[in-house]
């Protein structure tokens, strides 16, 4: 019985996707051999000798300990695009709470309350509307800086409501490149992106390279009175720089899904408690892919979305004598493909299929095997110097 430890509240929608005849699953398993994860912060000591695969319901990882996981040959898995839609609505919300006089208008009515005269309740509206006239995101410019999943399903958004669409990302994948709409003109310099853009959204992940990257200098090569959201990391800007360019005008609006003491109450910044994906459905699919992505790595030692192991797939052989397959993972080291083959070779076995990918200082492989290994040949491969895991599968 394969068993499955959960923290946070995951979805029963994907938790149903473990049938209960072969998974264990829930927050009390012991020796588990996978963790599905939410936002809850695992440490190290939480991640048994047992546990081979690591899902988090979510696009980032960073309350997962990746690094210690590698090492292990633990694989983490996240689920990008799967709350992208409910990221993306609310980005819009963003944008058009920040460019209508939406929320100074609704403190203004409930500042009527009390009043039993609503024809005269009428005429005041009437007369005060003026003070919350607002703009139109139509033929207004929108930078979007990370086309991944979100920036890319922004950007269609976007176009649809008739704005003019800029992005930025170097790391562009190809991916990503299809997704992405192609009327979005592709701009090579992040500052000419600012200088040109009425909003600016930001959609990365926390890197070395993207911590702080909205700076003093990012900030004064902005569009005067930019609107500036930020849905997708704190740790992507530099706010006491966010605070310089409200105080001087150069960004007129800041909209962020994570709330700081130092912008609270200030009338030019929105803010919003951490709700970016925070939509039923978002829950829902990220649970699902996770558990999907789970599955077919136990049973089939397939890697999709992983933030740490190459991806890497291999279909079962039709027909086959044995459906035995291995899943190996070692530091990432010349020769140890032929150290490994050299093995089943000294043990009679047959290599039927093999697929062997790297991923920086990791490398992972699974060959499928004319007949199942003797525990001796699977101690053996364990025996190789730099060998993390096997599995026979």
């Amino acid at each position: 019985m394969t068993k499955i430890r959960t923290y946070n509240q995951i979805s029963s929608k994907g938790l149903d996707r473990f049938d209960r005849a072969q998974y264990q699953v829930g927050a009390d398993q012991q020796d588990a051999d996978a963790i599905v994860l939410r936002s809850h912060k695992l440490a190290p000591d939480e991640i048994e000798s047992s546990v081979r695969a690591i899902a988090r319901a979510g696009a980032g990882t960073n309350n997962v300990p990746v690094t210690h996981c590698t090492e292990r040959g633990v694989v983490v898995f996240n689920t990008p695009g799967a709350n992208a839609n409910a990221v993306k609505e609310l980005v819009l919300t963003g944008m058009l709470l920040s460019t209508r006089g939406v929320i100074p208008g609704m403190a203004h009515i409930a500042k009527q309350a009390g009043g039993s005269d609503n024809a005269a309740l009428s005429k005041q509206m009437e007369a005060d509307k003026k003070q919350f006239a607002g703009n139109e995101l139509a033929g207004k410019t929108l930078g979007i800086i990370g086309l991944g999943a979100i920036g890319s399903m922004v950007a269609g958004m976007a176009i649809d409501l008739g704005m003019t669409v800029l992005g930025y990302d170097p790391a562009l994948s190809v991916d990503a490149a299809w997704r992405l709409p192609n009327q979005v003109q592709k701009i090579e310099n992040v500052t000419a992106l600012l200088a040109n853009s009425d909003f600016v959204t930001l959609h990365l992940p926390v890197l070395d390279s993207t911590r702080n990257l909205i700076n003093d200098e990012m900030v004064s090569a902005m569009k005067p009175g930019l609107c500036l959201l930020n849905f997708a990391r704190d740790e992507i800007v530099d706010h006491d720089a966010v605070i310089k360019g409200l105080d001087n005008g150069q960004i007129g609006r800041y909209v962020s899904d994570f709330p700081r003491y130092e912008l609270i109450g200030r009338d030019d910044v929105i803010l919003t408690p951490h709700i970016g994906a925070s939509t039923a459905e978002a829950e829902e699919n990220c649970a699902v892919m996770a558990a999907e992505q789970l599955k077919d790595f136990l049973v089939n030692g397939n890697i999709r979305n992983s933030v740490n192991f190459p991806a890497l797939s291999l279909d079962r052989v039709p027909g086959a004598e044995t459906d035995t397959r291995l899943a190996i993972s070692n530091k990432n080291v010349p020769g140890m493909l032929g150290k490994i083959l050299s093995v089943l070779a000294e043990q009679d076995i047959n290599v039927i299929d093999m697929i062997n990918k790297s991923r920086d200082e990791i490398a992972y492989t699974l060959i499928d095997l004319d007949k199942a290994p003797s525990s001796a040949a699977a101690d053996a491969i364990r025996g190789i110097e730099d060998v993390i895991n096997v599995t026979v599968l």
